[in-house]
């Protein structure tokens, strides 16, 4: 019987990529989404939905502890579908409850359900001012202000929520600017872009190499962030999602 996987946010940009090459490695994938509508496209990518909302805690820890899935990997957002900037100002807010309540009650459910490894997905943009490329041991911009503050909080209280927690292999994957199918953007942009199917293919190396857990950025070379760590310790490559094209039949 394979391993069993519990994908909260499968539905998003990230999840939707990330759903076959689950698959593909072997998991059984249960896909969460608050949304009833999305379940049949879910079923369709492989994936067995779960209609639940991680703000509901009791319910969460009820269908986590049903699954009881070897890992959970958290890929949740709460993200307008387009950069319109009248509706930022309030998705930060929401993307931050998301990162601060919804990764509490998440990570609760795991240890309940008797889960072994935890992926969170995390940002890499959000580091103090200091010395180029960052690393993964630079401090956050926690002396932040407005906006950026309120990012900034919700990304430190999820990485601590995920890596405190005890008898958990925990790993956060600290993500660049997203791009590709179901992003914001086509193309690379803003200081450290990423691929979203190299994003997916972070959290299965994850899962398969991080003995230890740990924290990694997750970009393309750029002299704003160093992605090295997660080259040597995962075998993770901005490249991987041409060979996941090339395994499809389909041009890059």
């Amino acid at each position: 019987m394979s391993e069993k996987i519990f994908l909260a946010g499968a539905a998003g940009a990230i999840g939707t990529a990330l759903v076959p090459l689950l698959i593909e490695a072997g998991y059984t994938v249960y896909g969460s989404t608050r949304r009833p509508e999305r379940a049949h496209a879910l079923e369709a990518r492989g994936a067995r939905p779960v209609i639940v909302d991680v703000f509901n805690a009791e319910a969460l820890r009820v269908a986590l502890k049903r699954i009881a899935p070897m890992a959970v990997i958290h890929q949740l957002t709460d993200l307008p579908r387009d950069l319109d900037p009248k509706l930022m100002a309030d998705a930060a807010h929401g993307n931050a409850r998301v990162r601060t309540e919804g990764t509490r009650n998440l990570v609760a459910a795991a240890l309940a359900a008797g889960s072994r490894r935890l992926v969170a997905q995390s940002i890499a943009w959000m580091y103090a001012p200091g010395p180029l490329p960052h690393v993964e041991e630079h401090p956050l911009d926690l002396e932040a202000e407005g906006i950026r503050r309120v990012s900034v909080d919700g990304v430190a209280a999820l990485e601590r929520s995920v890596l405190a927690a005890a008898g958990l292999t925990a790993t956060v994957l600290r993500y660049g600017q997203l791009y590709g199918p179901g992003t914001w953007n086509s193309g690379p942009k803003g200081t450290c872009p990423v691929h979203v199917e190299a994003a997916a293919w972070a959290a299965v190396l994850a899962l398969q190499h991080a003995e230890g857990g740990g924290i990694f950025n997750i970009a393309e070379d750029s002299p704003e962030v160093s992605s090295e760590k997660a080259k040597r310790k995962l075998g993770w490559n901005a490249s991987l999602r041409l060979r996941l094209r090339q395994r499809q039949g389909v041009a890059s």
